[in-house]
């Protein structure tokens, strides 16, 4: 019975990673941001932080997610950016 256990957690993992995705997809339809837009400031985000310091470009992780401020029970639209810093440029 132990062989069913792995077919059920790669299910799971599934299940979370088609959640995770269908959420992705409701933040930027309420937005009203398109793929192609969230790509173009992806590319700014990473280009302007890139002129400071080195990245990890394989690590960043930029998405729309929706939260609510502090007083407010209103959720607003929120983009969230996770991006490794390797090292930090002398500009002197």
């Amino acid at each position: 019975m132990e062989i069913f256990k792995l077919f059920n957690k790669n299910k799971e993992n599934s299940k979370n990673i088609a959640k995770e995705r269908l959420k992705l997809v409701l933040v930027q339809d309420r937005a009203d941001i398109s793929p192609k837009i969230l790509d173009m400031i992806k590319s700014d985000i990473v280009r302007t932080i890139s002129e400071y310091a080195d990245i990890d470009n394989e690590g960043i992780d930029i998405k729309l997610t929706r939260m609510r401020k502090e007083g407010n029970k209103a959720p607003v639209s929120a983009l969230v950016a996770n991006i490794p810093i390797i090292k930090i440029k002398d500009k002197r």
